[in-house]
This record gives C-alpha cells, sequence and structure tokens, in this order.
C-alpha cells in the first residue's frame, strides 16, 4: 500500500509539473542535443528506459532538449562513459551502480549481497532519502545523479554445471563487474572472480576463457547468453541499480526550467523500466529454459548467505552510516 501511494504521488507531482511546463516556457531557449549512452543493446531495459526518458524531454521542452541514444557500448565502456561525462565528451547515461561505486565508493553499499529482499524494498530505499542523498555526492565529482532505474537482481549462470551451493562454484572462473564488493563476493564463494568490462565478457565467454557470469535474467536473455551458457541458478544474489547520470558540463548549460524537466522525465523512465522489467522475466525465463538452458530456481540460499558473511564484516564500516541506516530502513 505504500508502495501504491508514493508512485500515485509521483504521478500527481509529475502530471502537475507537466501541465506548468508548458511548450512556451521554452520559447527563449536555445536548442540543445544531449548524447545520452547505454553499453547494452536495444532490447535490454535500460534502452527502454532511455527511450522513454527522450520521449518524455523532447516532449516536455517542445523539442529544444533534443536527445540522441547510442547504445552498444558505441561511445565505450561504463567507466569510459562515466570518465567522458565528467570531462564534457558524454553528456548523459544509464549507467549500472558498479561502475559508478567506482566514482563514489558509498555508492557500492547498494552491491552488499542478499540486502534487498525484494524489489519494492529497494526501491523504497532508492527513492527515498537515502537514494537521494548518494545521488547528491555524485556532484563531488563532477556527475550529476538523476534517478535510479535498476539492472535488477543478479543470478548466476555457467557453461559448465549446475550450481546448487557454493561448493559448485568452485574454480569456476565467473566474470564480475569491475567493483571489489562484487570480487570479493564471489571469492567468498569459492569462484575464481574475475573482473572486467562486459563487451570483454561476452567475447571471454564465446571464446571459453571465462565458465561464467552474473546479471539478471533480463541481460542473460537480452544478449542470449543460452548459446554460451548452459546453466542458471537463480541466486538472486545482490540487487543491482542502474543510474541515470549526465555530466556537470551538460547539466550545467541547462536553464532551471529544463533541469526540472530532466530531472522528472528520468524519474518517470526509471519507473517504467522497472515495471517493465518485472513483466517481462516470467516470460525471459521461459524463453531461457525453452533454448536449452536449465535453471535452478530453488538454490540452497541459506548456504549462499552464510558463505557471504565475511563480505559485511569486511566493508560493513567502510561505507559508514549508510548499511546501517538501511539495514533499520528495511526493519520499519
Amino acid at each position: 500500500m505504500k508502495t501504491f501511494a508514493r508512485h500515485t504521488l509521483a504521478l500527481s507531482v509529475s502530471l502537475a509539473f507537466a501541465a506548468a511546463a508548458q511548450a512556451g516556457d521554452f520559447d527563449d531557449m536555445n536548442p540543445v542535443t544531449l548524447r545520452l549512452a547505454h553499453v547494452v543493446n536495444e532490447q535490454d531495459g535500460f534502452h527502454l528506459a532511455a527511450t522513454k526518458f527522450e520521449e518524455l524531454v523532447e516532449a516536455r521542452t517542445d523539442g529544444k532538449v533534443a536527445i540522441e541514444i547510442y547504445p552498444n557500448a558505441s561511445l565505450g565502456d561504463e567507466r569510459t562513459l562515466l570518465e567522458g561525462m565528467q570531462i564534457g565528451t558524454v553528456d548523459m547515461g544509464v549507467i549500472t551502480n558498479g561502475p559508478v561505486a567506482n566514482f563514489v565508493e558509498q555508492m557500492a553499499v547498494f552491491e552488499l549481497p542478499f540486502l534487498f529482499p525484494t524489489p519494492e524494498a529497494a526501491y523504497g530505499v532508492l527513492d527515498g532519502e537515502i537514494g537521494q542523498e548518494l545521488l547528491d555526492r555524485l556532484a563531488d565529482v563532477n556527475l550529476k545523479g538523476l534517478a535510479y532505474a535498476e539492472r535488477g537482481f543478479r543470478s548466476l549462470t555457467n557453461s559448465e554445471r549446475a550450481v546448487n551451493t557454493p561448493a559448485d562454484l568452485d574454480g569456476l572462473r565467473i566474470r564480475v563487474m569491475e567493483n571489489p564488493v562484487y570480487t570479493d563476493t564471489f571469492r567468498e564463494l569459492g569462484a575464481n572472480a574475475i573482473p572486467m568490462a562486459w563487451t570483454e565478457a561476452l567475447t571471454a565467454m564465446q571464446q571459453g576463457t571465462i565458465d561464467g557470469q552474473e546479471n539478471p535474467v533480463n541481460v542473460v536473455a537480452s544478449f542470449n547468453l543460452a548459446e554460451t551458457q548452459n546453466y542458471m541458478t537463480l541466486t538472486r544474489h545482490t540487487y543491482a541499480p542502474a543510474l541515470f547520470v549526465m555530466g556537470m558540463p551538460a547539466w550545467n548549460q541547462l536553464p532551471e526550467n529544463a533541469q526540472e524537466v530532466i530531472r522528472q522525465a528520468a524519474q518517470e523512465a526509471a519507473e517504467y523500466e522497472r515495471q517493465a522489467n518485472a513483466e517481462m522475466e516470467a516470460e525471459q525465463l521461459t524463453a531461457l529454459a525453452d533454448a536449452g538452458m536449465e535453471i535452478n530456481e530453488t538454490p540452497d540460499l541459506a548456504a549462499f548467505q552464510e558463505a557471504v558473511a565475511p563480505v559485511y564484516e569486511k566493508y560493513g564500516e567502510q561505507f559508514g552510516e549508510y548499511l546501517p541506516r538501511i539495514q533499520q530502513a528495511l526493519a520499519e
């Protein structure tokens, strides 16, 4: 009920703002084109979020702010995109939280394994005070955090064997994001965790130089990983946000009314993508099974949770007050 009320309020605010921000508000604005980049393909949720954002922004500014979308890592991997935003060679993007945490380490608190029990629990934290504080911290590194879309709950795939407990991961070469929390999580689970960019991981899976990877179902489906990965285990070990991020050079060139349109459109596009992911997952799992992937929907999650306890011991204090605040919010 809280979730419904929050979404209803957000929609009311959005509609009120949309009514106020009529095209005439932008009559005196010089046209601007913003380059929005992401690293996945046009079937992925990131692209859905980007296209919804494009639609909302262009409509609400009467085309004075145009959005050009660059998918498929055409402007670089996620770290490269973030660095480009800082110096103004890329304007904005939809970026997985893991690489963002390399710029503001407190963002990695969201990557702790088994932190969020449900998507709704995650949304409550991300869309609330804690999430906004962390978005605001990006300003310290010349980035503007706008809203949280999602990568979603991550699960494991591999080409070698079925996995039901951490013992089954022993020795498997698993690609993880270039983020120490992910690396340490999978090392504690017994895997040979190999950090690498996603574009490199796709080639490595095809060539057999890695055995597996961990990502949400939507990524596994979008990239046809059933062609190289025979087994999926629905560990749902980490909920991964994704961020609408803008470089401060691009943000600062916009008048205040355009900034408000950008901010609100990012939030609405993020919520749109979350809903789309939820609706698509069941169909995607069926399609992956039909393509020959063996899917374990009931792994021994208690064993996985026990195995990653050292990750909390190592990182608990690194995130300052954010971890206990999140845990308190989840308990309320």
